[in-house]
């Protein structure tokens, strides 16, 4: 094209091309000779930008550097002139600069062993962080005599406390003997099986018979109040051990029956004992009219029974019976498999050292555990008047893991 030639031979082409253009754009439409012009123009605007941008740059070369480039050469050549300055000479001028560095050195190093001082003061110690802190990162009162109490962050909520299905709820840290939650633990109210705790309590209190030496179910144990069934038929023939066992950790009535039947004095003499244990422990409001709980009148509090956990704890064979899981009874004339009727205990959600179950009608269901918190630290749980098993279950799990994340 005419355009794209050298910038000498357009200088001399010049002249010539004005004529033809003239020319061509007579023979054309207006339209078209307007769409020319424009091409046109825009291609001289084109030509003549790159012309002038050559010129400059012609003009440039060899006459100006850029500003990095002086400022190197600048450095490089008071290098040189200075090489030649002798030895003391170059002594004094590193002596004279020891000092401007020291004074930098020594005003950035000021805020800097300032702000380390602070930041130790706001450490705290090894020791101290050690108390202060569980290796699971849960920060816990670093004082030793500070009281215990649930904590919000482990799930102690006010929403979470509306989730309890049991109405009345009381938690006692034995240790301290520090109520760490309490509703309605004043509540009178039926406590249905939990009441083979006493009856355990008072027929060990005896001088019982061998352990191993048999007893025999008879009709005067079978329960004539709620007509409940029982796998020991009339007639089986168990142990004194097993009678204890299954009715702890079972809830087996005829075997608690069968036990207060064989108390020196008959039945009558064992509710009787069972009533002064109560008061013996200052229970004021607990009260008992059999062995067994079937009873609607056999009646105690949340808090009360906290103190009937702690009594029962002290006796070798309840710890051991009513947390076993299984057993296997023999009856004379066969054997029967026994399980435990606390599923917090069957399947190992939590760990206790006394437990009882219990229910009816009246009662709903009903739970007391004394649980080893991190298998050391003892804490008393009442639950009562759940209006399901699974919902006084999930109490015991709900409650269990307050515990173990508030408690060290």
């Amino acid at each position: 094209m005419m355009f794209c030639v050298q910038r000498q031979n357009f200088s001399r082409d010049f002249p010539r091309f004005f004529p033809r253009f003239f020319v061509a754009m007579q023979r054309t439409g207006a339209l078209s000779r307007l769409l020319m012009c424009s091409v046109l123009f825009l291609m001289f605007t084109a030509i003549s930008g790159k012309v002038a941008a050559a010129e400059s740059e012609g003009s440039t070369v060899g006459k100006h550097r850029p500003a990095t480039a002086g400022a190197k050469n600048r450095k490089r050549s008071s290098r040189k002139k200075s090489a030649p300055e002798g030895r003391g000479a170059a002594k004094a001028k590193g002596q004279a600069a020891v000092p401007k560095k020291a004074a930098r050195a020594s005003s950035h190093s000021r805020p800097r062993v300032q702000k380390g001082a602070a930041v130790r003061k706001a450490v705290p110690s090894s020791s101290a962080a050690r108390q202060a802190v569980t290796p699971e990162g849960v920060e816990r009162p670093s004082a030793k005599g500070a009281a215990p109490e649930l904590l919000p962050r482990c799930g102690f909520t006010e929403a979470s406390r509306r989730h309890l299905f049991s109405r009345a709820v009381y938690v006692l840290d034995e240790q301290t003997d520090t109520p760490l939650y309490s509703r309605n633990a004043d509540l009178v109210a039926p406590i249905a099986s939990v009441t083979k705790l006493m009856t355990a309590i008072v027929w060990l209190d005896q001088s019982p018979p061998a352990m191993g030496s048999r007893l025999e179910v008879t009709d005067d144990d079978l329960d004539t109040l709620k007509f409940t069934n029982s796998r020991l038929a009339v007639g089986s023939s168990v142990t004194r051990a097993d009678m204890l066992h299954i009715a702890l950790m079972s809830s087996e009535n005829r075997a608690a029956a069968a036990l207060s039947r064989d108390y020196p004095g008959g039945r009558a003499a064992f509710i009787a004992a069972m009533n002064a244990k109560a008061a013996g422990l200052a229970m004021p409001h607990t009260h008992f009219v059999n062995a067994t709980g079937l009873a609607p009148e056999n009646v105690s509090t949340a808090k009360e029974l906290a103190d009937l956990v702690k009594a029962a704890n002290h006796y070798q064979l309840i710890r051991s019976y009513s947390v076993d899981k299984k057993k296997l009874v023999n009856i004379g004339r066969g054997q029967l498999q026994y399980i435990n009727s606390n599923r917090l205990i069957r399947y190992g959600q939590v760990n206790a050292s006394v437990q009882k179950t219990g229910f009816i009608n009246e009662a709903g269901h009903n739970m007391v555990f004394r649980m080893m918190v991190h298998n050391r630290r003892p804490v008393i749980v009442s639950l009562l008047g759940s209006d399901t098993g699974d919902g006084s279950r999930l109490d015991g799990v709900r409650i269990a893991k307050w515990l173990t994340c508030s408690l060290q």
